[in-house]
């Protein structure tokens, strides 16, 4: 069996314990933020006083699977920037490239790459939960230490990240204002929160996540039932091309 019809057949068993699991999203930039009105975090130690200032943190959050966190050249405490949640694909962890680090800095918005808890996220593996406890975890603590645009809040990432993208943000679009998904293999939201805009880009000659039988079945559907869809395809194969990512990130950016 391929990876696509493997990720299928387990995505396929999670949906009974998928609404529990993702009960913790809804609201959860809202809960951060009152949480952190109610209970300040105390003085920072030596070695935490660059929070709060740009540059590439590791989210320390857990010592194996972690993540990482981009805040852009140009940030200003005080100042609200827009979030992007970036979702590795399978076998990776969160990561932000040179090029996303580069656009961040252009465009002016903060990047938090959190890990999956094992090789992928939880609902491609037919578990929902660990992943998105560990996502509110990192939004939590993201919120209390920067000043967040809650109206710019975006999701995306490649691959199963772009699985899990599509099924959270579909699934929760009163949080996550923009949804990118970049040659995903699944989507299965538990429900509809909100309407938010869905960008889509797939590689022609893909053949871990088949074009047929993912993107051009996913794009019609969601036109279907009235949401605002971009799509594009390109020459490639299971890739993210630098002149999709800057498409998407000037889509992003746009009010």
């Amino acid at each position: 069996m391929d990876y696509y019809h493997r990720t299928m057949s387990l995505a396929s068993r999670q949906r009974s314990d998928m609404g529990i699991a993702l009960a913790a999203v809804a609201g959860l930039i809202l809960c951060a933020a009152a949480s952190h009105a109610q209970n300040p975090p105390p003085p920072q130690a030596p070695a935490a006083a660059a929070h709060g200032l740009p540059g590439r943190y590791d989210l320390k959050i857990e010592n194996v699977r972690d993540g990482v966190l981009y805040v852009p050249a140009g940030y200003k405490a005080g100042t609200a920037m827009p979030l992007l949640i970036w979702l590795h694909g399978a076998g990776g962890s969160g990561n932000v490239s040179t090029n996303m680090t580069a656009l961040a800095d252009e465009f002016g918005f903060i990047v938090l790459a959190p890990d999956s808890r094992e090789w992928t996220w939880d609902a491609i593996l037919g578990h929902y939960g660990p992943d998105v406890e560990y996502l509110q975890r990192a939004m939590q603590q993201t919120v209390s230490r920067y000043s967040i645009d809650r109206a710019r809040v975006w999701l995306g990432g490649f691959s199963d990240g772009a699985s899990y993208s599509l099924s959270l943000g579909i699934s929760y679009g009163d949080v996550f204002k923009k949804i990118f998904a970049g040659a995903p293999g699944v989507m299965q939201p538990i429900e509809v929160n909100g309407k938010p805009p869905i960008f889509i880009s797939h590689g022609l000659q893909d053949q871990t996540m088949p074009i047929d039988e993912t993107s051009r079945t996913f794009v019609p559907r969601l036109k279907a039932l009235g949401y605002e869809i971009i799509y594009k395809e390109y020459e490639g194969r299971h890739q993210l091309p630098p002149e999709i990512l800057r498409e998407v990130i000037e889509w992003f950016s746009k009010s």
